[in-house]
């Protein structure tokens, strides 16, 4: 059975290792300081928020989410990055970390929780679909930082 429970010290390694398993996907590659900088703000609560998802006591899944203003209602819940151990899929520890962060966005007060997704990310999409509605926005980014990333989202 899949638990959901907050990150603390000693899921340091083991998030780190998922985290990367989620960049790697996305064909990111950040700096070791981007890491320092998450798990620091993951710690303090302030920001960003982190769950984990654990089979048998080994954490098998991450996600990170904020809450932020919404121009015409409530606050909302970004959901940004989720990903679980390619080992521990179909086991239910996705759904688990969504309903997780569902729960924070609720006692919160957040009218919703939104995530995006590449359009390739086949598997994922079927889970979301079942939990949630695609309204069809589509994303358009401009990068700050000097990063292309059109085509790290072309090779997906």
């Amino acid at each position: 059975m899949v638990t959901i429970t907050g990150l603390d010290a000693a899921d340091r390694d083991a998030w780190e290792r998922l985290f990367r398993g989620y960049l790697r996907f996305y064909r990111q590659d950040p700096p070791q300081h981007v890491f320092e900088r998450l798990w620091d703000e993951l710690g303090s609560g302030a920001r960003v928020h982190g769950l984990g998802a654990r089979l048998d006591g080994r954490l098998v899944g991450i996600t990170h989410f904020l809450a932020h203003p919404s121009t015409w209602g409530a606050d909302v819940c970004y959901l940004e990055d989720l990903f679980t151990d390619p080992e521990a899929r179909g086991r239910g520890a996705a759904r688990s970390l969504i309903d997780g962060v569902v729960a924070w966005a609720r006692e919160q007060g957040c009218g919703a929780v939104y995530w995006q997704t590449h359009q390739a990310n086949s598997r994922a999409r079927r889970l979301y679909d079942d939990v949630a509605t695609f309204e069809g926005f589509i994303v358009y980014r401009i990068a700050l930082d000097g990063a292309d990333l059109r085509g790290a989202a072309q090779k997906l």
